[in-house]
């Protein structure tokens, strides 16, 4: 797993904040001529850090690809700023992985792993096994968050904040405190987190593992109570680990971890901004053209196992069997955008969605009416334009950290936008009471909540989508980043 110990002896570096995430905010490309092409990234971590107004930042990342592997290779120890790469206003340190080493740790444990079992994704007849291959990608995972962990502690400055993110970088906290004992470590969940009989299919020592590894920050944070709390009593239940919760607090091993809530909210700005722009226009009036006068279901999902796609044109497929007076008054824009495709169960759910949106359209469709309209080529400015439009929102996860979809469509929507939402998604939490709450594994339910949100009084669905909106930006990315910064100033390491 590397010597970690060789970084106690080393210079310290001078980061005062640091961030780590599998992801960073660039990514490049080879152009036909081979030179590096550069790609600055979104979201609301990559606005978030924008916040920090400190050059000596420094954002740590994986080389995801061939191209970004160059790009770190030939930049000294990784550092794209010092190469002279445009990242925006932060340094980078990106992380020339081995490729095998990276594909086994991403694709073996972080997202076949540890995804299924936050989100309760397992076929449990079948899967998982853990055998000797998974054991050959646990080591792999292990090699993975050790590179993140000594990038860190050469980095960072004494004392500095580091903010780890997210379930590939579980054990990051505690090689890095191991390293570093002087930093103030956090660790960011952006997933669900599964309850203790579920996380039990985990073999025990993986396990224990990864919790112990979250557990080597100061704080670790949730996008909501329910997550936090499901966190807790994992390690109550398989580490005997002492909960406070009260105090939203975990003892073990003589140390205190402070748990944390922070429910990223929706880019009011940005939005409001961006989808006003002569591009989302020119989409807006292609729907329109194709929707006519006619009232619109809107989903924008990835085609990931937990968005719950099939399910949910099953529940429109069920509108339009058993209520026929919606036939040519009713259109379903569904966009499912490409998602892990190097993982055969993706692939094999992308093409199920296909399927089932052909068949619709075959059982359904009119000379002048197509009532299903599917988008599987990812296009942010069309998202926009569909946001606009969007007479219903239709957001049903299996299971969701939180789903920024259900907050942003109501500060888009131009004339408000009835949300079905389902009662599993975190953002739930902030937007239920304002929301059509479905059970995301009942299709009739969810078709009758869609009739009820198509039939909705214009003043209703006006006013409950101002207090969505409302709800939806109250923690924006850059304060949700700072708060999580600033939860960390006063603490000492333990």
């Amino acid at each position: 797993m590397g010597d970690l110990t060789t970084e106690r002896s080393s210079a310290t570096g001078t980061a005062p904040v640091l961030v780590a995430s599998n992801r960073g905010p660039v990514s490049f490309s080879t152009s036909d001529d081979g030179t590096l092409t550069l790609r600055r990234g979104g979201g609301g971590l990559v606005s978030g850090l924008s916040a920090i107004d400190d050059p000596n930042a420094v954002w740590v990342c994986a080389a995801l690809g061939d191209a970004d592997r160059r790009a770190a290779a030939e930049a000294p120890n990784g550092r794209l700023d010092l190469a002279g790469h445009d990242v925006g206003g932060q340094a980078v340190r990106m992380l020339d992985i081995d490729p095998e080493t990276f594909t086994r740790a991403y694709n073996g444990v972080a997202n076949s792993t540890l995804w299924f079992v936050h989100h309760l994704l397992y076929a449990t007849p079948t899967a998982p096994a853990f055998d000797a291959d998974f054991r050959t990608e646990w080591a792999a995972y292990q090699a993975y968050n050790t590179a993140f962990a000594e990038a860190l502690a050469a980095e960072a400055a004494p004392g500095a904040a580091v903010l780890v993110q997210d379930y590939h970088l579980s054990l990051t906290p505690a090689l890095l405190r191991e390293a570093r004992p002087d930093l103030r470590i956090g660790h960011f969940s952006h997933t669900p987190w599964a309850p203790p009989e579920y996380y039990r299919l985990l073999p025990d020592d993986v396990a224990r593992a990864v919790l112990t590894g979250i557990l080597g920050a100061d704080r670790a944070g949730f996008l909501t109570e329910r997550w936090a709390r499901a966190f807790a009593a994992c390690c109550a239940d398989l580490l005997g680990a002492t909960v406070d919760p009260t105090a939203l607090t975990v003892t073990h091993d003589g140390r205190t971890t402070l748990l944390g809530v922070h429910a990223l909210g929706a880019d009011a700005d940005f939005l409001r901004e961006r989808s006003h722009r002569p591009d989302v226009d020119e989409r807006l009036a292609a729907l329109r053209t194709a929707v006519g006068d006619r009232r619109t279901i809107v989903r924008v999902d990835r085609t990931e196992l937990s968005k719950n796609i099939v399910r949910g044109l099953q529940a429109y497929r069920h509108l339009l069997r058993t209520r026929p007076e919606w036939h040519d008054r009713v259109v379903h824009i569904a966009f499912a955008y490409p998602s892990r495709t190097d993982l055969a169960e993706y692939r094999d759910y992308t093409a199920a969605v296909q399927v089932l949106a052909d068949a619709i359209n075959a059982e359904f469709a009119t000379p002048t009416w197509q009532p299903l309209i599917l988008h599987v080529n990812d296009d942010f400015p069309r998202s926009l334009a569909a946001y606009r439009l969007a007479d219903v929102a239709l957001v049903n996860p299996i299971r969701d950290g939180m789903n920024l979809v259900a907050k942003e469509i109501p500060v888009v929507s131009d004339h408000g936008c009835a949300l079905v939402l389902s009662r599993e998604a975190g953002a739930h939490a902030e937007l239920g009471d304002d929301a059509l709450t479905v059970n995301p594994y009942d299709v009739i339910a969810t078709a009758d909540a869609l009739h009820a949100a198509l039939t909705m009084p214009a003043e209703e669905r006006a006013d409950r989508t101002k207090r969505l909106a409302t709800a939806a930006t109250a923690l924006p990315p850059q304060q949700w980043f700072l708060d999580q910064l600033n939860a960390l100033a006063p603490l000492n390491s333990q």
